[in-house]
């Protein structure tokens, strides 16, 4: 009974190991679109900074065509105040110098605040430049990390797989009924439940002494009186089980 005992607990470890790494498996997808929006937003962060600096610029452009073309204007108005004809004439270009005087002052104050706005946008980005550099190469290299793991897990899975099969295929068939019967009912997958501290660490009942000590022999399938699983000690927490 013991080394089908054993081969209960080698099987229970196998399917433990093989609902974790099916879970690995079918959750992919999932984690490797997570990475991928982790550095997207870190990316979209940079393109919003360099958008805010491209539309500044523009705007400071569109500013300085303002100012110009004021210019140009305000040459004509230096023309007509230098030949009026009449009083009516030279108020008028007076006033119109003065206007367009005004207006350009107000473009250029508006121009140095879009300059500091750029400048203080091309510093963030400066400070973040080997950030932005090294962005996509490290995007690269996690994507790379993470569809090797999952090879990797792809490969145990199977390993596992066929490990369990080899080791059912070696059970008595009642044994094994059991097994598929516990191991299918119980959300977790647990059918072998180990014995820690004198409770089934699947459901933490305390078991009796008497029990402890029957599970400890190992000479007999002993079940929890709570959950039904199949209960085992390890050797190294025996001594402490007959104490």
């Amino acid at each position: 009974m013991k080394a089908e005992l054993e081969k209960l607990i080698e099987l229970q470890k196998t399917d433990t190991n093989i609902r974790r790494l099916k879970k690995v498996i079918e959750t992919a997808d999932q984690r490797r679109a997570e990475i991928e929006q982790e550095f997207e937003q870190h990316a979209s962060s940079i393109r919003d900074i360099q958008a805010i600096r491209d539309k500044t610029q523009a705007e400071r452009n569109e500013l300085e065509k303002q100012i110009a073309e004021n210019k140009t204007y305000l040459e004509r108005a230096d023309r007509n105040l230098k030949h009026a004809q009449n009083q009516k004439e030279y108020e008028t270009a007076m006033r119109e110098t003065d206007a367009l005087q005004k207006q350009i002052g107000t473009l250029e104050t508006q121009v140095l605040e879009k300059i500091t706005a750029v400048e203080e946008v091309e510093k963030t980005l400066e400070e973040r430049a080997e950030e932005i550099n090294s962005l996509e190469s490290k995007r690269e290299a996690a994507i790379s990390e993470f569809d090797k793991e999952i090879t990797k897990a792809r490969k145990e899975f199977d390993a596992k797989t066929a490990k369990r099969q080899e080791i059912f295929v070696t059970l008595p068939k009642n044994l094994a009924s059991v097994y598929d019967r516990f191991a299918t009912r119980s959300k977790d997958g647990i059918a072998v439940a180990e014995v820690i501290n004198g409770s089934c660490s699947a459901c933490f009942m305390s078991l009796r002494p008497q029990m402890q000590l029957e599970v400890k022999r190992g000479d007999q399938i002993i079940t929890c009186e709570n959950c039904a699983r199949i209960l085992y000690i390890q050797p190294k927490d025996s001594e402490a089980a007959a104490k």
